[in-house]
């Protein structure tokens, strides 16, 4: 992510219909709940202090405060009984959606003492501590820092900028639209495309791998129009909906997420078009409740995680609405938990020097199967899930923003479908 509730994480029916028995037995499986042991495999007695950076001011910041108390609603879940035997505080920075400014908070974190940071709305910012925290670790042996990216997702962070010290908890771009335009290549009324999309890193990224995968498994597909706004600045969307009008697309793709997937939902149910949308983030904040009735069946997502996962995943989201009057989509939450755990565990440490090398190919069993943290560029390996918009029913209860409408799980893409290559050359610690 970068974000886009996620940013706004997400979205045939003959063929959701035959392929939703797969996806619910997926969903059905119990998620990893925090362990539950009679005692601690090591006891460390520890307070592992994580530093949240992201925006809490600004378009974005209904997206930023959803997640800062995701992060706390878990660091409490996880600090009873976990295997490592430590306790999680969260401490919430706002970086305002700037890179800059996420380096003067990372730097505010280092001073008061934490080797844990996460970020992920923004891949600018992503880069940034990526870079700032290189340096830091080569300059401080013995106060080294993790950076733990819950949503940033520009393959380029795992790829030419790899980092040691840096460990993405989200599917990056690449290998959600590898899942997506395996999706879309069997859907035959899919013909003309409009590309609609952030103009930073993330956006870019999101256009050039819709074109090339589109270009191998759909050749007969037009891409009939595609442009870039700015990210968080936009108000009104009606003009980028009239060029989708124009074009005469019939489908829409785009990686928007926050207040520019829910605006742009909205301009597009005000002007009549009834496009189908493939997104990364429909189930992120303020979205739901711009579609309502009119997405109904048209719009889908591509994600690692949807809003009726069941077992215990179900458990906390009813339990998240119950206590915030909110909705959490952020699944990596867990993810960051679950493998922090395991890595104390492994390493009898939370030391982040330990902890790294624990990370490293690390295998858990997480809220959606089991997932993997790649050697290779610290990129994790998961399912992930392609759900579309409809009327919420005994089957899928979960309705988000009480709208009455969720996602309801269409197909399920296993790990190795989705995973995409990478050229990392990790430079590691001697």
């Amino acid at each position: 992510m970068m974000k886009l509730r996620i940013s706004t994480l997400s979205l045939g029916i003959a063929l959701g219909l035959c392929m939703a028995s797969q996806a619910q037995a997926q969903a059905a499986k119990p998620a990893a709940a925090p362990a539950k042991a009679a005692a601690p495999a090591v006891n460390l007695k520890e307070t592992v202090k994580i530093a949240w950076i992201d925006p809490l001011s600004g378009l974005m910041a209904p997206v930023g405060q959803n997640q800062l108390k995701s992060f706390q609603f878990f660091a409490e879940k996880f600090s009873q009984n976990n295997p490592a035997g430590v306790k999680y505080e969260v401490i919430g920075i706002d970086n305002k959606l700037s890179p800059a400014e996420s380096l003067n908070a990372l730097k505010s974190a280092i001073d008061q003492g934490v080797r844990y940071v996460t970020q992920g709305n923004g891949s600018g910012a992503a880069t940034a501590i990526i870079d700032a925290v290189n340096k830091h670790n080569e300059r401080n042996p013995g106060k080294e820092v993790i950076y733990l990216n819950h949503s940033a997702v520009d393959p380029d962070l795992t790829n030419s900028k790899c980092s040691y010290w840096h460990f993405r908890l989200d599917a990056d771009t690449s290998m959600k639209m590898e899942a997506l335009t395996t999706f879309i290549k069997d859907q035959p009324e899919v013909k003309k495309v409009f590309l609609l999309n952030q103009n930073y890193a993330h956006g870019h990224q999101v256009a050039r791998f819709a074109k090339e995968l589109l270009a191998r498994k759909r050749p007969d597909v037009q891409i009939v129009g595609e442009d870039l706004h700015p990210l968080a600045s936009v108000r009104d969307f009606a003009p980028y909906v009239a060029k989708i009008k124009a074009s005469g697309a019939d489908s829409v793709i785009t990686g928007n997420w926050g207040s520019d997937l829910s605006l742009l939902i909205k301009a597009a149910n005000e002007s009549g078009l009834n496009a189908k949308f493939f997104t990364y983030y429909t189930g992120v904040t303020g979205t739901p409740t711009a579609l309502g009735a009119n997405g109904a069946g048209r719009v889908y997502q591509i994600a690692y995680s949807h809003y009726n996962m069941g077992g215990e995943m179900g458990k906390w989201m009813t339990e998240f609405k119950q206590k915030f009057n909110d909705d959490f989509y952020t699944g990596s939450v867990i993810h960051a938990y679950t493998l922090l755990n395991q890595a104390f565990v492994k390493a009898k440490s939370t030391d982040p020097v330990k902890v790294a090398a624990a990370l490293e190919g690390l295998k858990a069993q997480s809220f959606n199967g089991e997932v993997e943290m790649r050697k290779t560029d610290h990129q994790l390996q998961q399912p992930l899930f392609l759900t579309v918009w409809q009327k919420a029913d005994a089957k899928y209860p979960y309705n988000p923003e009480n709208t009455g409408y969720t996602l309801v799980p269409v197909k399920t893409f296993e790990s190795y479908v989705s995973s995409t290559p990478t050229s990392c050359q990790m430079k590691r610690p001697t």
